[in-house]
Order: C-alpha cells, then structure tokens, then sequence
C-alpha cells in the first residue's frame, strides 16, 4: 500500500522470455516460499534449500536476496501523502507488515516515511505473519490497542477479514483516493474542498 514491491522489476532484468520468468517467480521463489522469510525463516536457510532443489538456478534464486532492493519500485501514489495527512492530523499510526527481519532494514533508509509510524509490528521479527490472528494481538498488545477502536487498512481481504474477526474498523485498500474517501467517513480526515 505504500511501497511498490514487484519481483518482476528485478527478474525483467534476468529473463528474456516473460512466459520462463513467470514460471520461475511462481514454481521456484514462490509467494508461499517468500512468506516463510516474512514469518522470519533466515534467508541463508531458503536461497540453500531452494538452491539445492533447484541448482540449475541457483544464481537467480541467490540474486532474490542479494539484489532484492531492485524489486523496489517506490512509493506507491497518493498514499504516503494520506499516511502524511494522518500524521499531521495528530491520528497516531502503526504499521503491521509481513516483511522479512533481514530485508525491512535495506527499504528504511529508502523511504523515510517508514519513519512516520507510531510503531511497527514486523511479521519477519515475530515470526508470524497476516493474516494469523496472533499477529494482530502482538499489535494490540505492544501498543496498547483497543481493536474496536482500531482502523486497519491492508490490500489483501483475507488480511482485512481476518481483523474484522478481531473486532477492528477494517478496510480495504483499493488506491489513495478511496482510501482518503474512506478516512473522511470516518472522521480522521476533513474532507477536501
């Protein structure tokens, strides 16, 4: 929601053919074997593994990690000037991301407004990711959070599902311009004239 992360940016680079990329971004560094380093499995421990299931390509998969900066593609659009608008609003915020312990240090000094945030709850440092309950209540817990009185944005629905459950305001992030839509409705912003 903040910041544009695509492996594609990288591999593009790598791979001539589109189709043997695609294969290889979903068979081989799948998003299921990129969660295990969310949920804080040292990448040392995934590119072995996965290097020695697929030696062949052993050197695209070392490069996930060591060039893993260029799957960054920036901020994403309107929504550090809404997590802006927040901040000065006085409306405290908290980050709750699935993000490996190992890499979130590369992305801080890239994007200052990672700064901005009350607090952070990082899946890759507790070793649980979203849409886990348990991962919410690290949060809850940590900083004091009533649920109830908790607005939680994510662009997954089973993410945003599984904090309703909770008892958390939650919302879907679509783009900036609804997501500010939304923050007017519910009294955190003025709206704009």
């Amino acid at each position: 929601m903040l910041i544009d992360w695509d492996p594609r940016y990288l591999y593009r680079q790598l791979f001539d053919d589109e189709t043997a990329m695609g294969r290889f971004l979903h068979e081989v560094v799948s998003p299921e074997w990129n969660l295990r380093q969310d949920e804080g499995r040292p990448w040392t421990d995934a590119i072995g593994s996965l290097a020695t299931d697929y030696p062949d390509q052993r050197d695209l998969i070392v490069a996930f990690r060591d060039r893993w900066v260029e799957m960054l593609g920036g901020p994403i659009d309107g929504t550090t000037a809404v997590l802006e608008e927040l901040r000065l609003a006085g409306v405290r915020t908290y980050a709750l991301s699935n993000w490996s312990a190992e890499t979130f240090p590369l992305a801080r000094p890239m994007f200052p407004f990672l700064e901005w945030f009350d607090g952070i709850v990082l899946s890759g440092e507790v070793g649980i990711a979203k849409p886990d309950p348990r991962i919410f209540q690290i949060l809850f817990e940590r900083f004091e959070l009533e649920p109830s009185a908790t607005l939680f944005i994510d662009d997954s629905l089973a993410n945003v599902e599984a904090a309703a459950e909770l008892g958390m305001v939650a919302v879907r992030f679509v783009d900036a311009d609804t997501l500010r839509g939304n923050l007017v409705d519910l009294g955190l912003l003025e709206a704009q004239v």
